[in-house]
């Protein structure tokens, strides 16, 4: 019985079971654990698992949230939970200590939810993929043929598996949508500040780099976002909580919007096959719903963008080489990491002061061109992926040529690193599976500090076209 209603219910379901007594923390608990035992050898989703810690919280008294009770994971990247291990995917860190709980980690205990293991990653968070070598590869339950999608892979593969029925995830250039895409899932990047970093860390990426989760549904995305936005006082990046929860908006009066559609990539390839047919029913939806809904021109020089991302960020990777020195007592060498994060480092460490401050520079007038490109729709629906995903390998971390590995991977990427670099929220919702079950996501994009406009917007097409039901049937082709 308790598989049954493991299957059939969100994360919100679920903790309302718990809160009316029909079920127990502890059973849930049980029942993650013998889901991850029976299946995580054939998907590797799950790195370190914490069953001891997930009973002892599940016997003790929980708060009463939206969340309470859930069974959930942790991306095995950054963030510091309960003494947990944060290796980043890499040797480098497999032997360094952890620090304090992070901010984040605080409020997904403060919510209720029980850590029952840590998520797969690539190494530093780095790919669009999750197949580093400390860790190993996670498999997409969906098709094995294709990738389980990066950074958040693992945390996705869990969920789309039927491990958990949310995990923690974030966003640098599209690492939650991109694997809440390709494993049929709900995947919110917040807006830049909404979700604080910290203690020790004021932000990643310059903002770019956001917290949040995967889900299977957007009601579990808007009460994860309750539980733990919130900006700190003296963060860059400040935005306040709005006056009514997510979680109990998501209801509210429908207002009338003006959605953008794209038709074509940024270069003005047109949009072809499932990409294109799954826009093509996400637009029909938004009509459906009374939405004004217009086509909208998104061009942008692609190549130029990630060249200066690339610029940056591989200097900013070149900053954790550096910072890690004096923990470890020594410099770091091509030894301790993946032939491709050495060379995306040395690649960093060869441009000036000047260089980095004028490619950050230009990437936030290219985020200010981004926002007032699109000042005249209320949200922007666009693919999240511009074609079907890559199947596994092709994204090679053996690779030392980095302009090399910018050819494959940057494609991946064109319709999600633009809103890291404006800070737009932007949402996927899983609506479109092809016959050879690959699934295909399209995202909202909304102004800055409008989540609440996504999501409300979703969870109304989620009504519409819902996809709970195709979740409990993962076809587990592994």
């Amino acid at each position: 019985m308790i598989g049954e209603i493991y299957e059939s219910n969100d994360a919100v379901g679920l903790a309302q079971l718990v809160t009316s007594g029909q079920i127990s923390a502890a059973e849930l608990v049980e029942e993650s654990i013998a889901r991850i035992e029976e299946k995580n050898a054939k998907v590797n989703a799950v790195v370190f698992k914490a069953y001891d810690h997930a009973r002892k919280r599940a016997a003790g008294k929980l708060p009463l949230t939206p969340l309470s009770g859930v069974p959930f994971v942790i991306k095995d990247l950054s963030t510091q939970y309960e003494g947990f291990p944060v290796t980043n995917g890499s040797r480098l860190f497999k032997d360094i200590p952890t620090g304090p709980n992070s901010f984040f980690a605080d409020r997904m205990a403060a919510a209720g939810l029980i850590a029952v293991g840590k998520s797969n990653v690539p190494e530093f968070g780095l790919c669009p993929t999750t197949e580093s070598r400390l860790l190993g590869p996670a498999v997409n339950p969906w098709n094995k043929g294709i990738v389980p999608g990066g950074s958040s892979g693992g945390s996705a593969v869990a969920v789309a598996a039927g491990m958990v029925p949310i995990a923690d995830a974030s966003d640098g250039g599209g690492s939650i949508r991109i694997p809440s895409s390709v494993n049929g899932l709900v995947g919110l990047k917040v807006s830049r500040g909404r979700v604080p970093f910290g203690p020790g860390v004021v932000d990643t990426w310059y903002g770019m780099g956001v917290l949040g989760c995967v889900s299977r549904s957007v009601r579990d995305t808007a009460a994860f976002l309750d539980a733990v936005g919130g900006s700190i006082p003296g963060d860059p990046y400040f935005l306040p909580m709005p006056a009514k929860p997510y979680f109990a908006s998501l209801d509210d009066a429908a207002e009338r919007l003006t959605i953008g559609f794209v038709t074509a990539e940024p270069d003005g390839k047109p949009l072809e096959g499932e990409v294109a047919a799954a826009m093509a029913k996400a637009t029909q939806l938004c009509r459906d719903l009374g939405h004004t809904v217009v086509e909208k021109s998104f061009r942008y020089d692609i190549a130029g963008l990630q060249q200066t991302m690339r610029r940056l960020t591989a200097a900013l990777t070149w900053a954790i080489f550096e910072s890690c020195e004096a923990v470890l007592g020594r410099k770091v060498t091509p030894d301790d990491v993946e032939p491709l994060t050495w060379a995306i480092a040395a690649f960093g460490n060869q441009f000036t002061a000047a260089q980095h401050a004028a490619d950050l520079e230009k990437l936030r007038l290219f985020g200010r061109e981004i926002v007032q490109g699109l000042a005249d729709v209320d949200v922007l629906l666009a693919p999240t992926l511009p074609t079907l995903p890559k199947a596994p390998g092709y994204f090679d971390t053996s690779l030392t040529d980095v302009a090399e590995y910018d050819r494959r991977s940057g494609p991946n990427a064109v319709f999600t690193r633009p809103f890291n670099i404006s800070g737009q929220p932007s949402l996927n919702l899983p609506l479109h599976v092809t016959g050879d079950d690959i699934p295909v996501g399209v995202q909202l994009v909304g102004r800055i500090g409008e989540e609440a406009t996504l999501l409300k917007l979703g969870h109304r097409i989620e009504k519409e076209a819902p996809w709970m039901d195709r979740l409990r049937r993962t076809p587990f082709r592994v």
